[in-house]
């Protein structure tokens, strides 16, 4: 086995002059992300499925268009990997699941053919969890082999890292793409719930959202724009608020420091790396208020206490089906742990269900309270870097309240431990996914890009 490579993410809009002056091409990027793919593929195993000639077409067309000055938008041309339970028309969607082995509905998901109509260049599909779940994949963290690189959006973190493509999308339900993002070094976001269209994707609970893993923050924008500028939100949501372009930097007046239950797992180290942060920002001009200095922050550290187990039972209700379809085709061809889902979801009643949704209401109005306090909150994305081994795709515990709560979530790649990267969260307020960004874009300013490397 060859030595480990260092990961170099590939940003994508730094290239825009050099495309326009023909210093450069999306022809040509590609070509330095294929060769990062024939270089590390065999030990990471980020893919299910790569188009090679549809992307290398793509990127051809697009590289006439960017000579003749007639981008179709600004991810024109940009490598983009895809989540496998997302669905693609020119390569399987087949969930992580042995049951879908080879399975192909021969249509685009309402994202990939967003992407596509603005000119992206579809690289090939990424290995998830089954069924974006818990049961891992064989893809291992591109900062080392041995540990895993998160999940359930595992191929899309690992392969954005190792420079295989400027960003890839994603899915969460709990933290599958904050974590990810957090072990391997990269800008993950979820938007607000239904600020992406989900049409096409195996991603259908209600706490469920599309986005994006990206090299930058600004990679990560805009991918998100162009899917919503052309497909919009999930049915009955406005879609994605915000400019065409990055926000631009707003330094937040005051942010909350959220402790969560992940306080208590987590090591001195690391609080101190969190404490570090925070020391940074406050003399830099901005508060940093924690549950000690404001009842409401107080009020959102309690609410957010039952966070895990309200989201698993709400998840385990909603995955009634279809995995009672899945089941009755072929049980054998399902984990243990959807199995043991499937049992769960059958045991729990809708009056049960009812209660947990009406919970997760109430905790939703006591975090937005938190408005008229602080500009945004911050906590860790992760207790720890990555762990050793792929069988698990490590602890949810940071990331899991701002997926109860619907509102958008962003990991910088700030932070480090023990040599790895690990990411800070920075969680926003419902339907105001761009001053989310303008707020991490402020706080990636003060702090720098920790544990990233890029081209």
């Amino acid at each position: 086995m060859a030595a480990p490579m260092k990961p170099t993410a590939k940003p994508f809009l730094v290239l825009a002059d050099a495309f326009r002056a023909g210093h450069d091409s999306p022809s040509a990027l590609l070509g330095r992300c294929l060769e990062a793919i024939d270089a590390r593929e065999m030990e990471l195993q980020v893919f299910t499925a790569i188009n090679r000639e549809g992307a290398k077409a793509a990127a051809e067309a697009s590289s006439k268009r960017w000579r003749e000055g007639k981008p179709l938008s600004p991810v024109d041309g940009m490598p983009i990997g895809v989540k496998d339970v997302i669905e693609t028309r020119d390569m399987p969607t087949q969930m992580g699941s042995a049951l879908f082995a080879g399975h192909s509905t021969g249509f685009d998901s309402a994202s990939v053919r967003a992407l596509r109509e603005a000119g992206a260049v579809i690289v090939g599909k990424t290995v998830t969890t089954e069924f974006a779940a818990t049961e891992p994949g064989p893809t291992c963290n591109p900062w080392d082999i041995k540990r895993t690189p998160g999940g359930s959006s595992s191929g899309s973190a690992a392969g954005v890292a190792a420079g295989y493509f400027c960003a890839a999308l994603g899915t969460q339900v709990v933290g599958s793409i904050l974590r990810p993002a957090s072990y391997c070094g990269v800008f993950g976001m979820k938007p607000s719930i239904g600020a992406i269209n989900r049409g096409g994707s195996m991603d259908h609970m209600s706490q469920s959202a599309q986005g994006v893993l990206s090299a930058t923050m600004a990679d990560g924008w805009a991918v998100l724009r162009a899917i919503a500028d052309r497909a919009g939100g999930d049915p009955g949501y406005p879609g994605l608020v915000g400019p065409a372009s990055a926000p631009a930097v707003s330094k937040p007046r005051a942010l909350g420091l959220l402790e969560t239950t992940g306080w208590a797992e987590t090591g001195d180290g690391v609080k101190a790396q969190l404490g570090g942060a925070a020391d940074r920002l406050r003399e830099a001009g901005v508060k940093v208020l924690t549950r000690r200095d404001s009842v409401e922050i107080e009020a959102a550290e309690v609410a957010l206490q039952r966070a895990m187990l309200l989201t698993r039972k709400i998840n385990a209700w909603e995955s009634r089906w279809p995995l009672n379809t899945f089941s009755d085709r072929d049980a054998s061809k399902l984990s243990q742990t959807m199995r043991d889902r499937l049992k769960e979801a059958e045991a729990l009643t809708l009056e049960e269900y009812r209660a947990n949704i009406a919970e997760r209401d109430k905790v939703r109005e006591i975090y937005a309270r938190l408005a008229s306090v602080v500009d945004g909150s911050i906590t860790l994305s992760a207790p720890a870097e990555a762990p050793v081994g792929i069988k698990s795709t490590g602890n949810p515990i940071y990331v899991v309240p701002g997926t109860l709560l619907g509102v958008p979530v962003a990991s910088l790649p700030v932070l480090s431990s023990n040599g790895l990267p690990l990411g800070l969260q920075v969680i926003g307020y419902r339907d105001k996914d761009a001053e989310l960004m303008a707020t991490a874009a402020a706080i990636e300013a003060i702090l720098g890009t920790g544990m990233a490397v890029r081209a």
